[in-house]
């Protein structure tokens, strides 16, 4: 019997995600829990595992599409095995075809998107279909809206998917090329009546010994970038940011890890400086729980976990995946968790649940040379911690010059809930704790 591949609930707040590779094609054998495809949500890139060994007896979904939470992504059997419905929705059906008149193609709805009416064209019998057919090409229903809505005629408009498909961040570029396209034509003076159609006003070309500006190229946006670009105006418009510098003296830190480095390598963990502020910073949220909290409209909620984030930076953007209840680890098990998220989220290995449920964040802008950060309050957090890189300093301690690994760690934090003196209190903590470590 067949078994349904089916769109996997990755998380709160994750309902759909977008087809980035298939990993197999139709006819190609598969082993239980192996790979069969690659899906982007809003927050990470993750791998879908077959439920069952067989082959890919059919891949509902094309490459570039986005589908909901539930949706049938494939189906896997024994060669030669018909596939039954098996509690497939309509949407991974063979989408209907109607003709019409005037070479216009027919107008299709489901529950959640607005049937399509070409110019001229009669209305016709909705039907149900994740893919869409417009002059020969198969579209998302959330490709076909968009096309509706702004009138566009889908082949004017490049596709990147697979086959040439035309995806929803296509559409959207290409709506970005004609705004600039139609501000460069209006201060053209040798073109008139550009108005009269969209069409005709993309159409245009202007003289070549006209000046123009040049736009340079756009590189279209990633499903990470655009989340990560929403979210930090979304901060910055939520929380009044201030951000205090402090120094910290990594004296006691560096000796300790410089004895224990070669034992925990024989247990194949890498100890780097960010398990010690993880260990500092969850001991002082338990004696800060203001800066372990969240603004709501009832009031400041005081969050009894302590789950940290950690800021990873990858070739699209950042992650931040979250070492749960961070407060009931040693260094020991901090620095395994940390080894671990870092190198899932390196290899989109990152489970969306892995992204989730952070209460505070710290972020290591100093690996890359950086010396003083101000990091965005990654929302709805407190704050975040920024830490700076570590250098050998000249230090005056009693009265003695003296040379010492120091840093500065930033800590930019939500002025509604924490108030200057609180929030120096708090990294007061975690310095005193750095300074003065002994394990």
């Amino acid at each position: 019997m067949s078994t349904n591949i089916i769109m996997p609930e990755m998380g709160e707040g994750v309902i759909e995600g977008t087809i980035v590779t298939w990993l197999k094609h139709e006819g190609e054998p598969i082993i239980e829990d192996e790979p069969i495809l690659e899906i982007e949500t809003d927050k990470v890139t993750v791998e879908v595992l077959s439920e069952a060994s067989g082959v890919l007896l059919k891949a509902c979904v094309n490459e570039g599409e986005t589908v909901p939470v539930g949706t049938v992504l494939a189906v896997v059997g024994q060669e030669g095995e018909e596939i039954e419905n098996n509690g497939m929705s309509d949407s991974t059906s063979t989408p209907q075809k109607t003709k019409t008149p005037d070479n216009s193609s027919a107008t299709v709805s489901d529950a959640d998107t607005p049937s399509i009416t070409p110019a001229k064209s009669p209305t016709v019998a909705p039907t149900k279909s994740v893919s869409r057919d417009i002059e020969g090409t198969r579209i998302s229903p959330v490709v076909a809206r968009m096309l509706a809505e702004h009138e566009l005629d889908i082949r004017q408009i490049n596709g990147t998917a697979r086959d040439g498909r035309v995806t929803k961040h296509d559409v959207l570029d290409y709506l970005k090329y004609r705004e600039q396209d139609e501000d460069v034509i209006q201060n053209i003076p040798e073109v008139k009546n550009v108005s009269e159609t969209r069409a005709n006003a993309i159409s245009v070309t202007p003289k070549r010994d006209t000046q123009m500006p040049t736009n340079g190229e756009i590189v279209p946006l990633s499903g990470m970038r655009r989340a990560i670009a929403d979210h930090m105006v979304m901060s910055k418009s939520t929380s009044p940011h201030v951000t205090t510098v402090f120094e910290f003296d990594y004296a006691n830190v560096a000796k300790h890890r410089t004895q224990h480095k070669p034992a925990y390598a024989k247990d194949g963990i890498k100890l780097t400086y960010m398990p010690y502020l993880v260990l500092a910073t969850a001991n002082a949220l338990k004696k800060h729980p203001f800066a372990n909290a969240m603004w709501t409209d009832d009031g400041i909620r005081l969050k009894p976990e302590i789950n940290i984030g950690i800021a990873v930076a990858m070739d699209k953007g950042l992650l931040v995946p979250v070492i749960r209840n961070a407060d009931a680890m040693n260094l020991r098990g901090l620095s395994r968790a940390i080894n671990g998220l870092a190198d899932r989220a390196r290899n989109n290995k990152l489970m969306p649940q892995e992204l989730q449920g952070g209460t505070f964040s710290i972020t290591n802008h100093g690996a890359s040379g950086s010396i003083i950060g101000t990091p965005i309050i990654n929302q709805p957090q407190v704050g975040i911690l920024g830490i700076g890189m570590i250098e050998k300093r000249v230090k005056v301690i009693n009265d003695a010059i003296a040379i010492r690994p120091c840093a500065y760690v930033s800590f930019s934090f939500d002025h509604r809930i924490l108030d200057g003196a609180t929030a120096d209190a708090f990294v007061m903590d975690i310095k005193h704790q750095i300074e003065n470590f002994s394990e």
